[in-house]
Order: structure tokens, then sequence, then C-alpha cells
């Protein structure tokens, strides 16, 4: 079981998933805004309970709970297929790729950040530090996760191969490559990839890549955050899409 919390992630959770919720635990500063996902429950049949702070704490694992928690199943990774791939590029919609991303609340960052921008669609590698869905990431994504859904792609670098045909795919590298508005464009929508917090990209996926983007700035710190550099990145390019 999955365990949901903070107003923002479950109020989401209930209005996208809420068939999925099967309890829900909340404080007393918190019971009005829920009242409504309890009338839910209830007409389902599912528990629901207001709580002190300390049992809170307790069910959710976390004192960083927002006062609010629900208890869902856990929701399985669709795997990813370059043929359905390329109905997607029809909209026009940039892909997101992440490679080895392996702290949840980067993942957690980069859902948030995807969402608040419109993009549905995250593929994630089988790299063996990529993170998944997890408790930390759908807290950080407050709702997000609701909105983004995951594909799973194994076997990285063919697969970039495969999207060539219906995406111009760009890797990401520190020192190296050109800003994003000084690459041209051929008419297809972008795949842009992140690769892991400490060590970047790996070659084979480099190779598979037709360019390599980076972000630029004053020099005064080495790089920023891969949750942060996303957030750049994905506004950049719906940005674009959308002229």
């Amino acid at each position: 079981m999955l365990r949901i919390t903070g107003l923002p992630a479950v109020a989401a959770l209930f209005e996208r998933n809420g068939r999925l919720v099967e309890r829900l635990f909340f404080d007393e500063r918190n019971a009005a805004a829920v009242a409504g996902f309890c009338k839910e429950l209830g007409k389902a049949r599912k528990p629901y309970r207001q709580v002190d702070a300390d049992e809170l704490a307790r069910v959710a694992g976390t004192v960083l709970h927002g006062g609010v928690v629900a208890v869902t199943g856990l929701r399985p990774i669709m795997n990813f297929d370059p043929a359905e791939a390329k109905r997607w590029a029809a909209e026009g919609k940039p892909l997101l790729l992440l490679d080895g991303i392996g702290n949840p609340h980067n993942l957690g960052a980069i859902v948030r950040t995807a969402a608040f921008f419109g993009l549905d669609r995250i593929v994630i590698s089988d790299h063996p530090s990529q993170a998944g869905p997890s408790e930390a990431s759908y807290r950080v994504a407050e709702g997000g996760m609701e909105h983004v859904r995951l594909y799973k792609a194994t076997g990285f670098p063919k697969v970039l191969q495969q999207l060539k045909s219906s995406y111009k795919v760009l890797g990401t590298a520190l020192g190296r490559g050109e800003p994003l508005d000084r690459m041209s464009s051929d008419g297809r929508p972008v795949a842009i990839v992140l690769g892991n917090e400490e060590e970047g990209l790996g070659a084979a996926t480099l190779h598979a890549c037709e360019g390599v983007a980076t972000l630029t700035g004053s020099g005064r710190v080495q790089s920023l955050n891969v949750a942060a550099t996303a957030a750049i990145l994905i506004h950049e390019l719906t940005r674009t899409a959308r002229r």
C-alpha cells in the first residue's frame, strides 16, 4: 500500500483516482477540507478517521504529512511502447525521459513541474539507480503524480534510436553541448533526456542522442540540481511548442 500525504496530493488523488483510496486519516484542522472525500469513502463503505498528531505521524510514517493521509494501492508503471510514442509526437508536445534519476524527491519535483506545464507523460529508464513512484515522490509532486503518467523503457539506447523517427532526441550534459534556443528545429517535437544526479548520462545513452543541450550560467556554481534543470528545460520546450 502507498501512503499519500498532504492536502494537494490527496485532493488530486480523489479527483482523478478516488476509487483507489482505501482509507483516509486526517487531523482536526483539515476536517472541513476533507469532508467531501469522507462522503465518497462512506458511500463506498471504506473507513476514514480524524486522529491526533501523534497517531497521524505513525500512520504516515513521517511528520511531513500536512495533516492528511490517504492509503491507496500501488499502481503499476506502464511499459513504454515506441509505436504509441509516434502518436504522442503528433500532439506536438515535448517528451521528457529520465535515465537514472535516483532521488525520489527529484523525481517528485520533476513530475510536479511537468504537470504544471501540461506534460502528461514521462518515460523512465531501466537504469539500476532510477527512482520510481514512492511515498516521498508523491509528497513532493504535490498532486502531479495524478496528472502525469510514467512509462518504463527497457534497453534505453535502443529506445532512443526508435524515437528518432518522430522526435528530435537531445541529451543533456554539464559543460558541453549547446543552449536549446541555438539548436535548430526540423519540425519534430523534442525528446529531452536527463541523467543521474552524480554521473549524468552514460556514454551509450549520449551516443544515441542527436545532440546535447546544456544550460549556461554565471560560472559561480558548477551546476543546478537536476530538478531545477528539468524545470528550466520544460519551460523552454513547452514555450517553444506553443509558438
